[in-house]
């Protein structure tokens, strides 16, 4: 499946130079096949505490949109109560424009904070990397919905893959609750773009979460 972008003649023809690096694709794969072996390494710990914290799977799975609105489902470990989504209109969003953000959201557990906290949440996310879908580091991974509501400008965030980390990562996390901010960062990270630029931002990546900066 691929969302329509009412660009397709302006964006979806176009491709980013990072979406057909062959370095940048080796290092995705070195960084996906050392990810998922410290997945491994604390997959049975995690698990563990999401069953005995509440009740549903471990895994949650979501369709997101990547590369020129190509969908594909993102994986994750489970933060939040098994009905969140049916639960999404009772929270207030204190974001703006097309994100969804509450510091408090009461949909999220226990454990589900500690794990976004420390980012331990997106550790699976670098089977998406392995496959493709994603890359260590590229804009903020949209939901379908999201896109559906982009404005012309938005569009250009679908040129490159979404990433586990990118700009935005590094900048603010969560605390960045204006979606235009994100979009920004997203195209600064396009104009910036190189093979070592992506290994700084990997290395800010590193810093931002042992210190366990702007996460909620």
């Amino acid at each position: 499946m691929q969302i329509h972008l009412q660009t397709s003649s302006n964006f979806s023809q176009r491709v980013h130079p990072s979406a057909t690096s062959s370095v940048k694709r080796l290092i995705d794969i070195v960084g996906a096949l050392i990810g998922l072996s410290l997945t491994l390494l604390v997959l049975i710990p995690i698990a563990i505490a999401i069953k005995l914290d509440s009740s549903g799977s471990v895994f949650y799975s979501q369709t997101r949109c990547g590369l020129n609105g190509k969908t594909f489902r993102i994986w994750k470990f489970r933060t939040m109560l098994v009905n969140a989504e049916y639960m999404k209109h009772l929270v207030p969003n204190q974001a703006k424009g097309n994100i969804f953000k509450n510091s408090q959201d009461p949909r999220i557990t226990r454990i589900g904070s500690f794990l976004r906290r420390t980012s331990l949440d997106e550790l699976p996310q670098f089977w998406n990397v392995l496959q493709g879908d994603m890359s260590l580091v590229g804009t903020r991974p949209p939901t379908v919905d999201e896109v559906m509501n982009y404005e012309l400008h938005h569009f250009q965030r679908l040129l490159v893959k979404p990433g586990i980390t990118g700009e935005w990562q590094v900048n603010g996390r969560s605390h960045i609750e204006d979606f235009e901010d994100i979009v920004k960062m997203d195209l600064e990270y396009q104009k910036k773009w190189s093979v070592i630029y992506d290994i700084k931002l990997i290395l800010k990546t590193i810093h931002v979460v042992l210190n366990s900066k702007g996460a909620y």
